[in-house]
C-alpha cells in the first residue's frame, strides 16, 4: 500500500514555524509530505529545514526542474493539499485563481481535497475581501478552517492565531480518510 501523498503548502507568515510540528506529525505517521513553501515562507523557515523534516526536495520555483513540469505534476499526484499557514495573501491568491510561484500553481493543478489553515492578524481575517476570498474557496470546495483565538504576533490578541497542528493533523486524517 503506497503511502498518501500530502503537499504541506506554507505560505509567508510568521506561523510558518508552526507548521514544522505539522510536518512533523504527518511523516512519522507515514505520509509522503511534499513542502511547497512560498519565497516569502523561507524568511520564516528555511529550505534546509522543510526537506530535512520530508525527506524530499524543496522549491519555491516554478522554473526550477522544468523537465518534471513540477508546477502541474505536485497538484496532480497529491492525495491531500493543505495550506498551512495560509496568509490573506495566499488565501486572496487562491480565491481569483493567480499563480505566480509553485504552490499558487499547485493549488490550480489539484484535484484533491485542499485544506487552508488561515492565519494572520484579526484585522486582516475580518476584512471584507478576506471573508469574500474564504467565501469563495469554500462554495468551490476548499476547506477552511477557522483560526484560533489567542495571542499574535506582537502584543495583539484575537482571532487570526494557527490553529493547533495537532488539530490540524486531525484534520488532514479525517479528509484522507474519506
Amino acid at each position: 500500500m503506497s503511502k498518501p501523498k500530502v503537499v504541506l503548502g506554507v505560505s509567508g507568515g510568521i506561523a510558518a514555524y508552526k507548521a514544522c510540528e505539522l510536518l512533523r506529525r504527518l511523516t512519522e505517521s507515514g505520509h509522503d509530505v511534499r513542502v511547497v513553501p512560498t519565497a516569502s515562507a523561507l524568511h520564516f523557515v528555511g529550505a534546509a529545514t522543510w526537506s530535512a523534516l520530508s525527506g524530499n526536495p524543496v522549491s519555491t520555483e516554478v522554473w526550477s526542474d522544468v523537465h518534471e513540469v513540477p508546477h502541474v505534476r505536485i497538484g496532480q499526484h497529491a492525495d491531500l493539499v493543505i495550506v498551512a499557514p495560509a496568509t490573506a495573501d495566499m488565501l486572496a491568491k487562491a480565491a481569483h485563481g493567480l499563480a505566480d510561484d509553485l504552490l499558487t500553481n499547485t493549488l490550480l493543478t489539484a484535484r484533491c481535497p485542499v485544506v487552508f489553515a488561515p492565519a494572520m492578524h484579526t484585522e486582516m481575517w475580518e476584512h471584507p475581501a478576506t471573508q469574500e476570498n474564504v467565501a469563495t474557496l469554500r462554495r468551490r470546495g476548499a476547506l477552511v478552517i477557522e483560526p484560533a483565538v489567542g495571542r499574535l504576533t506582537g502584543v495583539d490578541t484575537g482571532k487570526g492565531r494557527f490553529p493547533d497542528p495537532v488539530e490540524l493533523f486531525e484534520v488532514v486524517r479525517r479528509v484522507l480518510a474519506r
